[in-house]
């Protein structure tokens, strides 16, 4: 029995205690439950009691009570004790708490997947790097994290697109071209331009794709220069986050939205809603009327539009495309656009509540024999995507990106990640995969075959390691769908080291699998086999989720 499972029972306790006039109570959609710090509190523990005391009109421990003599009688839970002011401790009984390897091998790769998220369509727009230079590691946090996300949504039922917004339009091209401009001309770099050491590549690149261009007059060049640039670049982008496993479903050009007349139907459908107003020869839209700081300029006294009105034909776009929640991971830089963002949907008649979500990631440094690695040898002036899966490879990148809350700095130390101990965390959740699967391996080269899972007493997992890890594996359905919810995929990779890895360890140092010497196979091997082969399973999924791989040997 999961904790999900639990849930369900107790919720079930209480839609009973209800319909039979015990408690007149709304039902909870959901119940948590939770592993009690010591094992002497039971395996998992709620205090939906307390939760339901004052509705009910009841002390907790009263309504505790009710709940507890109609639990004693599910099947799968042994006991049940009212604690405190009115806390259930539950204790599962060997076969409940066995139950959960089977169910574990019983769904494989889907295990821990859930509908908590069902019938949400996300639009989930992440990393969004300039096409002006490779993707710097602020970005690369982003897609590592981003990507996870994804997977967690998408593994708790939500539908998910994922989408890289494409800044083609704007001062930067222009930059960007004249830079490619003067190093084809073996002229220096504009001060203004891009000075890194990828920039004559693409350069020549464009040469090689257009080799009459030279000829052509100047203004032609730059406009080919302009376009061809971004192409290239886009295309080193894509490359380069695909061999980082990231890939999205859409790629949108910042410069469609004035071709395609979103910009001109976005400014319409704010003039409808009545937020526009004009002011010193320019039109703004009045997003101090829902909390901003102050009013934004649309379009400007000499008839251009500003990025901010960009950023509504796209907030718009993807509305328009049946997306019902728009999330958009922002640098630490970009906290400034969280009011008028959300003041901005409130203007096309939105509750940005609900529709539009802007976490914001903090920067990271790369640390290198305790100093920062900062100069890129192909960006120049930062680190890139590519040198730190140099540095560290793909799998200790994303795991050390994901693993951390983005609320905060991360210092991402070389020596560590790369350090094959087990203070190295993706080394050692890795390394507790890469033992099941040497468990396991070791059984067949000894003749022992793997067991059928129906035909095997799990009861039998009786020792407190054996308990223990049962109950770690059992929370990976609820730590998917609580990381998916708060949008935190660290909650996944702490799981698989605190939890998942952690008790593996110790289920290895006090539980024997495998006979020795001349000793006979005992009927615990097959138990704990099926044990290590679940193990297994969780370890696959949660790695899964965060991009990462489980290697089979290290």
């Amino acid at each position: 029995m999961t904790p999900l499972e639990l849930g369900a029972a107790v919720r079930a306790a209480v839609a009973a205690a209800v319909e039979a006039g015990e408690l007149a109570v709304p039902v909870p959609a959901q119940v948590g439950v939770d592993r009690p710090r010591s094992p002497e509190h039971g395996d998992y523990a709620t205090s939906v009691a307390l939760q339901l005391a004052k509705p009910a009109g009841l002390a907790p421990r009263a309504v505790a009570e009710l709940l507890a003599a109609r639990l004693r009688a599910t099947p799968g839970i042994s006991e049940v004790d009212v604690a405190g002011p009115g806390f259930l401790n539950v204790r599962l009984d060997g076969a409940a708490l066995g139950q959960v390897a089977l169910t574990v091998l019983e769904q494989g790769a889907s295990f821990g997947t859930n509908q908590a998220a069902a019938g949400q369509s996300i639009n989930l727009e992440f990393v969004s790097a300039n096409p002006t230079g490779p993707i710097h590691i602020g970005g690369v946090r982003w897609a590592a994290v981003g990507d996870a996300l994804a997977r967690l949504l998408e593994a708790s039922g939500a539908q998910v697109s994922r989408e890289y917004y494409v800044n083609d339009a704007g001062n930067q091209i222009d930059h960007f071209a004249a830079s490619l401009l003067a190093v084809a001309k073996g002229e220096p770099v504009p001060e203004d331009g891009y000075a890194g050491a990828y920039v004559p590549g693409v350069a020549a690149r464009c040469l090689w794709r257009n080799p009459g261009l030279p000829a052509e007059d100047e203004s032609k060049v730059l406009e080919v220069l302009r376009t061809e640039g971004t192409a290239l670049m886009v295309e080193d982008i894509r490359a380069s986050l695909a061999a980082f496993g990231v890939e999205f479903d859409v790629w949108f050009s910042e410069l469609s939205l004035s071709t395609s007349g979103a910009i001109d139907k976005a400014l319409q459908r704010l003039r409808e809603q009545g937020h526009v107003f004009e002011a010193d020869g320019a039109v703004w839209l009045r997003t101090t009327d829902f909390g901003d700081d102050k009013d934004r300029v649309l379009v400007k006294s000499d008839g251009s539009t500003t990025y901010f009105t960009s950023d509504a034909a796209y907030y718009l776009d993807k509305r328009g495309r049946g997306f019902d929640k728009v999330v958009i991971m922002l640098g630490a830089d970009h906290h400034g656009y969280v009011g008028r963002m959300r003041a901005m949907a409130a203007c096309f008649g939105d509750d940005p509540a609900q529709t539009l979500e802007l976490p914001i990631g903090q920067m990271v440094n790369v640390l290198q024999g305790g100093q920062p690695v900062r100069m890129s040898k192909r960006a120049g002036t930062f680190v890139s995507l590519e040198d730190l899966v140099d540095l560290v490879g793909v799998d200790a990148a994303r795991y050390t990106l994901a693993r951390s809350s983005t609320d905060s700095t991360l210092d991402l130390d070389v020596d560590v990640v790369t350090r094959k101990s087990s203070d190295n965390p993706v080394f050692y959740v890795q390394y507790a995969a890469t033992r099941a699967a040497s468990v396991l391996r070791n059984a067949a080269e000894m003749g022992i075959a793997e067991p059928d899972p129906s035909s095997v007493d799990l009861s039998l997992l009786s020792h407190p390691r054996e308990a223990e890890l049962l109950k770690a594996l059992a929370e990976l359905p609820q730590v998917i769908a609580t990381a998916a919810e708060l949008r935190e995929p660290h909650r996944v990779a702490r799981y698989l080291e605190e939890k998942v890895a952690k008790s593996a360890q110790r289920f290895w140092d006090d539980c024997q699998v495998l006979p020795k010497g001349d000793e006979e196979v005992s009927e615990l091997t097959a138990p704990r086999l099926l044990l290590w082969r679940a193990t297994r399973t969780v370890l696959e999924n949660g790695l899964r989720l965060l991009g990462v791989t489980a290697p089979e040997r290290m």
